[in-house]
């Protein structure tokens, strides 16, 4: 079982940055697909950003977003710059217990954290 633990939202002002952490335990990170998802409110779920052997992207947060981890600290990140207020969501972390798996489909990932607000102001 792995454990993922998110952390690093907040409020900001549209063109700012944030940072969020996502935590794993239960599973050498190393071993597994990552991928942050976000949710507005009324909308589904919707894919953000991925990472296994190599970084990938949806369209709306390419070259804004950069994905990144630290196996190390069994950690992934998530570096936001140039937010626009369209970027708010609750953002959540995703594991794919095979290393060559994940992509941008939520039934993909095995395991989910509890999700981090992230609230992007005018």
């Amino acid at each position: 079982q792995v454990q993922l633990v998110e952390s690093g939202g907040g409020l900001v002002q549209a063109g700012g940055s944030l940072r969020l952490s996502c935590a794993a335990s239960g599973r050498t990170l190393s071993s597994l697909a990552m991928g942050w998802f976000r949710q507005a409110p009324g909308k589904e779920r919707e894919f953000v950003a991925g990472i296994s052997w190599s970084p990938y992207y949806a369209d709306s947060v390419k070259g804004r977003f950069t994905i990144s981890r630290d196996n190390a600290k069994n950690t992934v990140y998530l570096q936001m710059t140039s937010l626009k207020p369209e970027d708010t969501a609750v953002y959540y972390c995703a594991a794919d217990k095979k290393y060559l798996g994940g992509g941008s489909q939520t039934a993909s990932y095995d395991y989910w954290g509890q999700g981090t607000q992230v609230t992007v102001s005018t």
